[in-house]
């Protein structure tokens, strides 16, 4: 497995949708879910999170295919790990795992994360790569949708 820059900006939006519609359904209505790959993760909503958030992207890469993205940003005194999304028959392989390994590899003294309060698998998963929740919070995103998610930290 390996982490690739992503070059191909509609490539990766491609991916990120077909990935929130295979993961979200069990959690979020597909309304939200298509507002929210339309806000965050459209080519044009990466593309300012690029220019103007300071996010780099890559392809989370196995065996020579995409199986997945990440998204990350350099906030100073730590790195937010923003997006780390699988393909469906790429989950439970040890991909996010290594993943988060080679971000710790970074040497920030935190990697912080928001994380929705329902998705428990994924929950669990961070509690496992050593991240502690720190706090709550849910964020109004517009179009009469809230993120509801927990903020969870890990401390080098």
């Amino acid at each position: 497995m390996e982490l690739v820059k992503v070059n191909d900006i509609k490539q990766l939006a491609d991916l990120a949708a077909e990935i929130w519609h295979e993961y979200w359904t069990c959690i979020l209505s597909e309304e939200q879910i298509n507002y929210m790959i339309e806000k965050f993760q459209s080519q044009k909503a990466i593309e300012e999170q690029i220019k103007n958030e300071q996010y780099t992207y890559y392809f989370i890469v196995e065996d020579g295919k995409n199986a997945g993205y990440t998204g990350i940003s350099d906030k100073g005194d730590y790195l937010f790990l923003s997006k780390l999304y699988l393909l469906k028959k790429y989950r439970h392989k040890g991909l996010g795992r290594k993943t988060v390994e080679l971000l710790k590899a970074m040497n920030f003294p935190k990697i912080r994360l928001t994380v929705n309060k329902y998705n428990k698998n994924t929950i669990d998963a961070y509690f496992k790569y050593g991240f502690k929740v720190i706090d709550s919070v849910v964020t109004d995103i517009g179009s009469g949708f809230v993120m509801d998610d927990y903020i969870m930290e890990y401390n080098a």
